[in-house]
């Protein structure tokens, strides 16, 4: 099944379209590379360290909270 919907993907674009979808795929890529880089610059960083220790807590106090 999954054989024959690749092939009626690949079918449905032209070589050109080929080209543009890889091309999309490795902007995305890149765009969640650059977004997960930031995120774990901010977390390492002063002002995010205290923030994700201070929601862990949180989180494992409600966690506790309800056994």
């Amino acid at each position: 099944m999954r054989r024959f919907i690749v092939r009626l993907h690949t079918a449905c674009l032209s070589d050109r379209d080929r080209g543009q979808a890889t091309t999309e795929y490795a902007l995305v890529m890149l765009g969640a590379a650059v977004i997960a880089l930031l995120v774990v610059g901010w977390a390492t960083s002063g002002g995010g360290a205290g923030k994700i220790g201070h929601l862990f807590d949180s989180v494992i106090d409600a966690v506790t909270g309800k056994l």
